[in-house]
């Protein structure tokens, strides 16, 4: 039987990720029923340093740590995030707008997603939900997008060469 092994350091990349996303997620600025987080901007970053299946793992993790609410359908969201982009970030290896690519479709899904739980939970039409909980974001989430583009490959290589 050929049975894969999960090395310890892989573990704590994973455990480390998810205490990251813990962290930033919380961090937002309250503009309606869905705040400002910092949430994506973790996701990029797991996928960037973990690739797609070990950055959803990191996700999934953070996700039963804290799925309640409005906003539940963004957390799952989240999933299909790390899980697109992730992929693309491993498919197109160093091509950054491939990157960029990826993490819009992913955050596309999220939206959608969260945007749906937002309109059944707090009772409101698609479209009020959408007005509160994606077209406030956008801007604030494309640069996240860039700026995980560009910083976490500077992270990455170190994390490499260190085993």
């Amino acid at each position: 039987m050929n049975e894969k092994k999960i090395s310890t350091s892989t573990i704590a990349m994973i455990a480390l990720m998810t205490a990251v996303t813990c962290i930033l997620g919380p961090l937002s600025v309250p503009i309606g029923p869905v705040p400002i987080s910092l949430t994506n901007l973790a996701i990029y970053f797991t996928v960037i340093l973990l690739g797609w299946k070990k950055g959803t793992v990191s996700y999934v993790i953070y996700l039963l740590i804290g799925l309640v609410g409005p906003t539940g359908g963004y957390l799952i969201g989240f999933i299909f995030l790390a899980m697109i982009s992730g992929w693309f970030i491993e498919k197109f290896p160093g091509k950054r707008i491939m990157y960029f690519i990826g993490m819009v479709l992913g955050t596309a899904v999220c939206y959608a997603l969260g945007t749906a739980w937002l309109a059944y939970e707090a009772e409101m039409t698609f479209q009020a939900a959408l007005m509160a909980g994606v077209i406030p974001f956008i801007i604030g989430d494309i640069a996240k997008m860039i700026v995980a583009i560009i910083v976490a490959p500077m992270i990455k290589n170190p994390l490499v060469k260190a085993g």
